[in-house]
């Protein structure tokens, strides 16, 4: 993003005085206007406060805390700016999609606690609502506006995987079962049973409160009971029962997995993934200094905050996991994912 441009380009705004937003629309609360739709103080410090729950024990200094503001009123002005555009292309997010996406996040809840969250987190519904409308709205944009325009060619890509090769060299791991219950009896009754001759996969069932999951680590990732736990087994033999943190557990040794680098088509996904983040950024550049350049955007002077240009933020919580807008993660990881191992 190039946010110098319209860090500055909101500055100059803030700081001029510009007309509209005079006396009458501060009494109702307005701080600016994104080509004459309201932003609102009322919007502005929800927003502040949500983002602030998780540091309430700190005093914020005044310098910043118009940082803050300020980085909030950019987010929601080019909030702002993006729903006007899907509005003009016939692309609003509808009442039925926000209820869908509302509904989807509920399922994941039981009966009535998704309300104790939102007590809980000291937010109110229609502003969770409001929220969510606003992420739909951001991933919308990107998929169904950036998106389409958007190619990345095999060249492309073999170009990127042989400049980037360090990233999907994946070093060697062990792979292991790693048994776990709350009692040591019951871990070593499930390793007497695998002992002799019952599979993991069986006593996953016999065992109501046996856990059994398959966990793939690089050895320096190990923690210092596993390592030790493992050093030493064939493959198939398990360890000895161990203290854990939530209860005891057993390791189960499977095979160390030799180093590699994934050739091309394993890596295709993950060089895709890379490449399209990097091209909707751009994309998403290009669009914001287009859609600045004719906008009219007017903040009240009266407004003591310093404007900055923060990405689009995406609120943790009772939210999707996924990001609003594309975020490159580790590629090292991602190739890990794309191997299979």
């Amino acid at each position: 993003m190039k946010r110098l441009f319209y860090a500055v380009t909101l500055m100059l705004l803030a700081v001029s005085g510009l007309s509209g937003c005079g006396g009458d629309q501060e009494e109702h609360g307005i701080v600016a206007r994104v080509n004459g739709r309201p932003i609102t103080l009322e919007q502005l410090q929800l927003k502040y406060d949500f983002k602030k729950l998780s540091y309430a024990a700190e005093t914020a200094g005044v310098a910043a805390l118009k940082k803050d503001y300020g980085g909030i009123l950019t987010d929601l002005i080019v909030q702002e700016l993006v729903t006007q555009e899907l509005e003009t292309l016939g692309l609003s997010v509808t009442d039925e999609e926000l209820a869908a996406a509302e509904n989807e996040i509920r399922a994941d809840y039981p009966e009535g606690a998704f309300e104790e969250v939102l007590v809980e987190e000291y937010l109110d519904l229609e502003f969770w609502r409001q929220e969510l409308r606003n992420r739909l709205v951001m991933e919308k944009f990107f998929s169904e506006v950036l998106r389409p325009d958007i190619t990345i060619g095999y060249e492309e890509a073999e170009a990127y995987y042989k400049t980037h090769i360090q990233d999907f060299f994946l070093p060697s791991r062990l792979s292991f079962q790693l048994v776990s219950g709350p009692s040591r009896e019951g871990v070593q009754n499930a390793l007497d049973l695998y002992r002799k001759g019952e599979t993991l996969e069986s006593l996953q069932g016999r065992f109501d409160r046996i856990a059994i999951r398959e966990i793939r680590l690089r050895e320096d990732r190990l923690t210092v009971n596993w390592k030790n736990a493992l050093k030493g087994l064939a493959p198939g033999e398990a360890s000895s029962v161990l203290g854990g943190e939530n209860g005891y557990e057993a390791l189960v040794f499977s095979e160390k997995i030799p180093a590699k680098v994934l050739d091309p088509s394993q890596a295709y996904p993950v060089v895709e993934r890379v490449l399209l983040d990097q091209k909707l950024r751009e994309s998403f550049d290009s669009w914001l200094d287009d859609a600045l350049a004719v906008a009219v955007i007017k903040v009240t002077p009266h407004l003591p905050i310093k404007l900055t240009a923060e990405e689009p933020s995406v609120e943790e919580g009772v939210f999707p996991a996924e990001e609003v807008e594309p975020q490159q993660e580790g590629v090292a990881s991602d190739a890990e994912a794309a191997s299979g191992q």
